[in-house]
């Protein structure tokens, strides 16, 4: 059996953070927990052309949101004189009954970023682009863009063989037991005429080392 942790799990506190920053006791954290559910769920399905890589979400008081969204296609997003997002803004409002804030950040580097390098692919197998071809060129577009590593695994019925099997291919080092590597980990699933495809991407951008400050070391 396989003994596998989520990469991005293991590693809070350490090179990353939480998505959602706020905190509650009792039956006020479920309730946040199931909207923040519903919040990513949504924005997620009705702008997922817009390459949404990760949504933020910091509760200032039990009554305001404030929703951080990463974005390839930051344009998208924000719509013509920010008539798009002021739209987003009205539909949380009126799911969450909550005075809503929203910023879009834009991914300088898509091809860096395990989210969007994971759709990119599920959107090029459900265009009926072969998942070899698909995967090889993920990796010649992230390995270009300067990554330490890339691993990519791929899941189902591949090429809409009769059994389901899984294929990985690997590209410079991914050292997932170093939890100083900044690892960046993410799935999607294409939806193809055979079955769905389940798309694993891992992506190291290198080791993060604390900075010597005045004093001694951080």
């Amino acid at each position: 059996m396989g003994q596998k942790v989520d990469p991005r799990g293991i590693r809070l506190g350490i090179t990353r953070t939480w998505d959602s920053k706020w905190f509650a006791e009792g039956k006020e954290y479920l309730n946040n927990f199931h909207e923040d559910l519903k919040i990513r769920e949504f924005i997620k399905k009705n702008y997922y052309h817009a390459g949404v890589s990760s949504i933020q979400i910091e509760r200032t008081s039990p009554t305001e949101l404030t929703i951080i969204i990463d974005t390839g296609k930051a344009g998208i997003l924000i719509g013509r004189k920010g008539a798009e997002i002021e739209a987003l803004k009205g539909k949380i409002e009126n799911l969450t009954g909550k005075k809503v804030q929203v910023k879009v950040q834009e991914v300088k580097n898509p091809n860096k970023n395990s989210q969007l390098v994971a759709e990119s692919i599920a959107t090029a197998i459900e265009k009926r682009v072969a998942y070899k071809r698909a995967v090889s060129q993920a990796i010649q577009r992230a390995e270009k863009s300067g990554v330490k590593g890339i691993k990519i695994a791929v899941s189902g019925r591949l090429n809409g063989a009769e059994i389901a099997r899984s294929e990985w291919t690997l590209s410079g080092r991914v050292p997932l037991h170093t939890l100083r590597a900044d690892v960046d980990y993410a799935t999607a699933t294409a939806f193809t005429t055979y079955g769905a495809l389940g798309i694993k991407v891992w992506i190291f951008n290198g080791e993060v080392l604390p900075s010597k400050k005045e004093g001694g070391n951080a």
